[in-house]
């Protein structure tokens, strides 16, 4: 006698849902109807005779019977798409997020270019936890605060340094030359770090009235806040090295190591590929030259001659 089994594009719609907490949420990801997610998921509670979700208004978490197949699908489909991986390797992928994009990676891809013409590098801009095989990520930039992935390959780099940062007109006009004058400046801050003030008294050893009176959702808006005269930003060193060789970005009190780490995560069923150790082996020469930590920065020649 035959055993009647669920369809795995029922499967995949349930495990999809429970995922992303959202019967709409899945049908985007996989390209069909909100309606054909939610029969695939009835479907499988006439099978099963039990309930796999409790439907709220907002969100569609599973009961404790549908979190169980919730785990152990996408274990499966983890180890599926894994299995897919090895025989037909998809393109190289570097996580990173945008403001390490925009502000520190973009300059320097060049020059791995050169070094690699035949590797193409495609990107995806995200800053927190990734599925490796279901993202399709092999290299992701992540700073140690965020909690990596299970059984990923991690690669420590360097502390990551940070410090107050203003544009040089502000900091003239605002005659910025001791760490107490700071509680009379406009203080900026982003929401992905609102502890990033707290962490540099704290690296410091200071005791100061600091309230940040902005906030920007992301580094990037925080750093060319500064850089437009709107206040001073507490920000990773790293993100700002180009700014304040330029001249665009003055550092009045320098950098000091924070409490994280800068980290490479590497994909472990990708890391024996040539194109994905070409990339870790350059981004580990990058992250380590001279400038990310207590090295002095180099002004270029035209913010020598302005200063």
């Amino acid at each position: 006698m035959s055993v009647k089994r669920p369809s795995l594009n029922a499967l995949r719609a349930f495990e999809s849902t429970v995922r992303l907490s959202s019967m709409s949420a899945a049908a985007d990801e996989l390209l069909v109807t909100h309606g054909a997610i939610s029969r695939h998921i009835k479907s499988l509670e006439d099978m099963f005779g039990v309930p796999l979700l409790a439907r709220g208004a907002r969100a569609a978490q599973p009961t404790p019977e549908g979190a169980r197949l919730a785990i152990e699908l996408s274990s499966a489909f983890g180890v599926i798409a894994s299995a897919i991986e090895q025989l037909q390797p998809g393109p190289l992928t570097l996580s990173c997020s945008s403001t390490v994009m925009m502000y520190w990676l973009i300059p320097r891809l060049a020059a791995f270019h050169a070094l690699h013409p035949q590797i193409e590098v495609r990107f995806k801009m995200n800053f927190d936890r990734i599925d490796f095989v279901r993202d399709e990520i092999s290299v992701a930039i992540r700073n140690s605060m965020i909690e990596p992935p299970k059984d990923v390959i991690i690669k420590e780099m360097i502390d990551e340094w940070i410090g107050p940062v203003c544009a040089p007109d502000y900091l003239h006009a605002n005659k910025i030359r001791e760490p107490s004058d700071l509680e009379r400046c406009a203080v900026l801050s982003t929401k992905t770090r609102p502890g990033a003030w707290h962490d540099w008294l704290k690296a410091t050893g200071r005791s100061l009235n600091l309230h940040a009176q902005s906030s920007y959702d992301h580094f990037y808006l925080l750093i060319q806040a500064a850089a437009c005269g709107l206040g001073v930003a507490m920000v990773p060193k790293m993100l700002v090295l180009d700014d304040l060789r330029s001249g665009k970005l003055a550092a009045p009190f320098g950098f000091v190591p924070g409490p994280f780490k800068l980290v490479l995560w590497v994909a472990p069923h990708l890391r024996a590929r040539a194109d994905t150790k070409a990339l870790v082996d350059w981004l580990t020469a990058e992250l380590r030259k001279p400038g990310l930590q207590d090295s002095a920065i180099e002004l270029a020649p035209r913010a020598r001659k302005a200063g």
